[in-house]
């Protein structure tokens, strides 16, 4: 079994480990490098995790460690259906996707890429499997890119929230995204297809700040409960007007009955003063990765709000 230490205090720690070595059979590895997959590369005042040998590994199972590498995980051009006639081995298609799954714990911007091909697991077909290589293809391009975090001042939670609107064309469910930051630092995502159909784009937006608040609230705990105050409110960042007005507007809310508890509860969240809700514009919108494929120039510019490097690119 392994065990990561990790603490501001070295007597702390140091105790912490004597006391499993006069108890159990241990053996102390020194400084996180690796862990799981995970590269741990780490200054006074920087850490960076990546998963260059687990990529690598990949490539080299898939055999496309030859392949020309791509600029994108998705064409956005491409709507993939389940109606194609060729279909492909689901338990090889099954594995590709669980390796993918794994590497979006450093990668977020092929979360919601991995997400949508995950929907087709029961019987894969040819054009998902050419989707699941175009993933492949990108991570050859930077197999070395992974997560930034910085030390930092402030510990201050803000998060992006954001829903493509019936972004499905085969049962126009929509898919919705947030990303939170402690500080400058980004450390939690996710990229989820809604369980119903949506009435409008306020009702789908609202599901994703609810999601997105809850998340919040729950890492604002976890920093508290360690010790580390954060300061209220937190800021919430959405691209949609009308959700930002009902947030903050109980007029509004005569409106929207059929999203009430959403409504509500963030509602609630902004009288207490714990959230904040801001409208951002769409070219500043960091969530839109998480909800769609982009086409490359809005791809790029997502990514580089990630806090995402490649620490083997020359400086």
């Amino acid at each position: 079994m392994l065990m990561i230490f990790t603490g501001e205090c070295e007597q702390e720690v140091a105790h912490t480990r004597k006391f499993l070595q006069q108890h159990f059979v241990t053996k102390d590895l020194g400084q996180l490098r690796y862990f799981l997959g995970i590269e741990v590369a780490r200054s006074k005042e920087e850490v960076v995790l990546s998963q260059r040998k687990y990529v690598l590994d990949l490539l080299q199972n898939t055999r496309m460690l030859g392949a020309k590498p791509t600029t994108l995980p998705m064409n956005p051009q491409v709507h993939l259906f389940d109606d194609d006639l060729k279909e492909v081995a689901s338990r090889a298609y099954k594995s590709l996707i669980g390796k993918l799954l794994y590497v979006t714990v450093t990668r977020p911007n092929i979360s919601f890429a991995v997400g949508k091909l995950s929907q087709f697991m029961e019987k894969p077909r040819k054009s998902h499997w050419d989707a699941a290589m175009l993933i492949v293809k990108y991570l050859k391009s930077s197999p070395s890119k992974g997560l930034f975090f910085k030390k930092g001042i402030s510990l201050d939670v803000k998060a992006y929230s954001d829903a493509d609107y019936a972004g499905s064309v085969h049962d126009r469910k929509s898919t919705i995204g947030f990303c939170v930051f402690v500080g400058e630092n980004f450390i939690s995502w996710r990229s989820k297809k809604q369980n119903v159909v949506s009435r409008s784009s306020a009702e789908s937006e609202y599901h994703a700040m609810a999601q997105t608040t809850a998340e919040m609230t729950w890492f604002r705990s976890l920093l508290e409960s360690l010790g580390i105050p954060t300061s209220t409110p937190m800021k919430m960042f959405c691209d949609n007007k009308a959700v930002t007005y009902i947030a903050n507007n109980p007029v509004f809310h005569e409106r929207t009955k059929h999203i009430e508890v959403d409504c509500h509860y963030i509602r609630d969240m902004v009288q207490e003063g714990i959230i904040s809700t801001i409208h951002v514009a769409s070219e500043d919108q960091a969530a839109d990765i998480f909800t769609k494929a982009l086409p490359i120039a809005e791809f790029f510019r997502c990514c580089d709000k990630l806090s995402m490097i490649n620490i083997y690119v020359p400086a």
